[in-house]
């Protein structure tokens, strides 16, 4: 109560002060654990803040007061964690929304915001959520993967081939399965001279490279004014001189500004998009590039000439683990439609590579690649 009627901030020496006032005799030690206890309830986390700092730790899910859930890259795991009541959560979820800016009562009963360092915050408030409030923290990345970490040796190879030919992809897959993880590993291994155009929902992607401008999209302000979307900051970027167009998560009607920046000259454009299977990318396309106002052909027409490969990405359901599932070109058919046709396809433990059908397309457009193929062709060859 002391510092909230100064309005001081929870500090060490300023935790110190009220307890010297309140005539409390604690050691150093008990001062500095009230400390980050304050600070955790008044601008951090609360009982949720330890979870944060663990190293690892990709998810911290809130199933009401009883259930807490956390992912630390080997699936979800139930934690010995409960809050007193579904009012504290409520309240914590308020307070975190309080500070992204955000409106969070029972006429907006969700939100979706960005916190302070980068933390994706997703609630939901009872009754729609009739069991709870329901919690969402999503981690940031605490460093950048290299290549070599997130695909195996064949993988690697070709992603780099893939970068350097300056072919345009979409990194896929479900949520969870890593791609922001490995659109940010691969953006960091583009040219140096390349300036980068990040364009993003909210900022996730951290890509070791010395010339990065981001542009973040703007939800609107409690009077529903003030937004700025994805479909705007794409146009913003085209004029901003950008030799690698980046969305981070195309999502919605910016597919259409994506597609068309694409097919205006911009080589080695990327972004990622959520798909259940790399041959479910056209479809997917389709469906938000009609919801944007495209005609199904026209969509198919600009996708193949804008999208030259997809990386897939999956997450096995047993242990959790994150792997690279499928590289894929996109091949259009007599009919005008597109398709992906498997190039390289890796086994369930992520080291076995098969050759598919592209391969032989995805080394014609890589030079680098003349190997992989001769390769292949000795082992068909032996293999007879």
């Amino acid at each position: 109560m002391r510092l909230a009627r100064t309005g001081a901030e929870p500090t060490a020496a300023q935790v110190a002060t009220a307890l010297r006032a309140e005539r409390a005799v604690l050691g150093d030690a008990e001062i500095l654990a009230i400390a980050r206890a304050l600070r955790a309830d008044l601008i951090g986390a609360g009982p949720l803040e330890g979870l944060l700092s663990e190293p690892g730790v990709t998810d911290v899910l809130v199933n009401g007061p009883n259930q807490v859930w956390v992912d630390d890259g080997g699936g979800l795991r139930r934690v010995p964690l409960a809050f007193f009541s579904d009012d504290e959560v409520r309240r914590l979820a308020q307070r975190l929304a309080a500070a992204a800016g955000r409106r969070l009562d029972d006429a907006s009963p969700y939100v979706d915001a960005r916190l302070s360092g980068g933390v994706r915050l997703h609630a939901v408030l009872p009754p729609i959520a009739p069991e709870g409030t329901c919690l969402s923290l999503r981690l940031p990345p605490r460093r950048t993967f290299t290549i070599e970490e997130l695909a195996p040796p064949a993988g690697a190879a070709v992603l780099r081939a893939i970068l350097a030919a300056r072919l345009a992809f979409l990194v896929t897959g479900g949520t969870g399965t890593g791609k922001t993880t490995m659109l940010s590993a691969l953006l960091s291994e583009t040219d140096s001279r390349d300036r980068l155009l990040l364009v993003e929902d909210s900022a996730e992607l951290r890509p070791d490279h010395p010339h990065v401008v981001r542009l973040e999209a703007r939800p609107p302000n409690l009077e529903g004014v003030g937004a700025v979307s994805l479909r705007d900051l794409v146009r913003q970027a085209l004029r901003m001189r950008p030799d690698r167009l980046v969305v981070g998560e195309v999502r919605g009607p910016e597919v259409a500004a994506l597609l068309a920046a694409l097919n205006t000259g911009h080589e080695g454009g990327c972004g990622t998009l959520h798909a259940n299977t790399a041959a479910d990318v056209p479809p997917r396309v389709e469906a938000l590039g009609c919801a944007a106002g495209l005609s199904r052909e026209a969509v198919h027409s600009q996708l193949a000439a804008a999208i030259d490969v997809v990386i897939h990405l999956a997450r096995d359901p047993a242990g959790g683990r994150r792997r690279i599932a499928e590289i894929c070109l996109l091949d259009r058919d007599h009919s005008g439609l597109v398709h992906a046709i498997p190039a390289l396809t890796f086994g369930s433990t992520g080291q076995d590579a098969t050759p598919g059908p592209a391969l032989p397309m995805l080394t014609a457009r890589c030079p680098s690649l003349s190997h992989l193929q001769e390769a292949v062709t000795a082992q068909k060859r032996s293999a007879r």
